[in-house]
């Protein structure tokens, strides 16, 4: 495995190159929050940022898109092409992203989430302390990087050492005069960068996240649900801010004349009271407990099953955002805990 070493000091200049070839998006910080969004020349770029608002899931799965215009019995699809940098991406969200591509790839395959999505490339950043007190992404195995991946950095003081992981990625970096091979002594650094950081991150979940699918199976009639469903909202915050939730609406806008119109697709939550109301009146997640349920089964159990690839990544943003702080590390902690009560009797799990 090879790296380059590009210096911080030339890291603006690399980026002003890469925008006059590409859009280039990244972590902005607005009223002292940090979000996604196309940058300006000349912009400083926070890579060290702790966490996004939203995750960067709004640039290639947008919270509004149109599908289609319709005009006189013709129908036209829109599809997004574009040339975009996703730049300063946490692992943890591209764990999610990979979890995106099997959701939207698969079966059969979104026309709108590929086009863009093949038109991003994405340049990830080592995670070398946690962005927040609610991640747990250590115990999630979201913590180092996917197999696949374009260009991901790590910090290495004065340098960020480049691992380039796909031809997109190389090319980000071709015609860069900034940039040198690394040699023994930024191994060496890299390595204990490396080594340094896994003591920063605990374990959070009190159990390995191989047991969770199973636990959540076994735990699907918990009293734990009813409890939760009391404090819920029903405000779909967590959904809102999650960067795997895929709920979505379709949603038609017809012009006065009713010939012509657009189709878009749009975010919803299948933790809003209607979500799962279906034709005759019937809603079959109507009580708030079957929502929260759900929601952590799809998360924990459902996805793995479906893509191989678990629906939480870990990053702490929906325990941010809950109003009532219904966390994921609590509630999985709490249902293992229930379980091991069940096996060996509530005396000895406290022994």
């Amino acid at each position: 495995m090879s790296f380059q070493i590009l210096p911080k000091a030339r890291v603006e200049e690399w980026i002003d190159e890469l925008r006059s070839r590409h859009r280039v998006v990244a972590p902005t910080r607005v009223d002292g929050s940090y979000v996604f969004a196309e940058t300006r020349p000349g912009q400083s770029i926070p890579l060290d940022y702790p966490t996004s608002l939203l995750p960067p899931k709004r640039v290639i799965l947008p919270p509004r898109e149109e599908l289609l215009r319709f005009q006189d019995g013709n129908i036209e699809a829109q599809v997004e092409e574009a040339s975009i940098i996703l730049l300063g991406v946490h692992t943890c969200d591209l764990h999610a992203m990979a979890l995106l591509d099997r959701v939207y790839g698969e079966g059969v395959p979104d026309q709108h989430y590929r086009a863009r999505r093949s038109g991003t490339t994405v340049v990830s950043i080592e995670c070398l302390r946690p962005c927040t007190e609610h991640a747990f992404c250590k115990s999630m195995g979201t913590l180092t990087l996917p197999e696949a991946f374009d260009l991901h950095l790590t910090d290495l003081g004065d340098d960020y050492a480049v691992d380039v992981g796909s031809e997109k990625g190389a090319a980000l970096m071709e015609g860069f005069a900034g940039t040198r091979p690394a040699v023994s002594r930024d191994y060496d650094r890299l390595d204990h960068a490396m080594s340094d950081k896994w003591s920063r991150f605990p374990y959070r979940l009190d159990f390995d996240v191989s047991e969770l699918p199973s636990l959540l199976a076994s735990s699907y009639r918990s009293e734990l649900w009813e409890k939760l469903g009391e404090r819920c909202l029903s405000c779909s915050s967590c959904t809102m801010v999650c960067p795997t939730c895929t709920c979505f609406d379709v949603q038609d806008e017809v012009e006065f004349n009713l010939r012509d119109g657009v189709r878009r697709r749009l975010w919803d939550s299948c933790q809003i009271g209607m979500f799962a109301a279906v034709a005759g009146g019937h809603n079959f997640r109507a009580q708030r407990s079957a929502r929260v349920r759900h929601r952590f089964l799809r998360k924990g159990k459902y996805q793995r099953e479906a893509y191989g690839l678990t629906g939480c990544v870990g990053c702490g943003r929906c325990a941010s955002a809950c109003l009532v702080h219904i966390t994921p590390v609590d509630t999985f902690n709490a249902l293992y805990r229930k379980r091991l009560e069940a096996q060996a009797g509530p005396e000895e799990v406290r022994a």
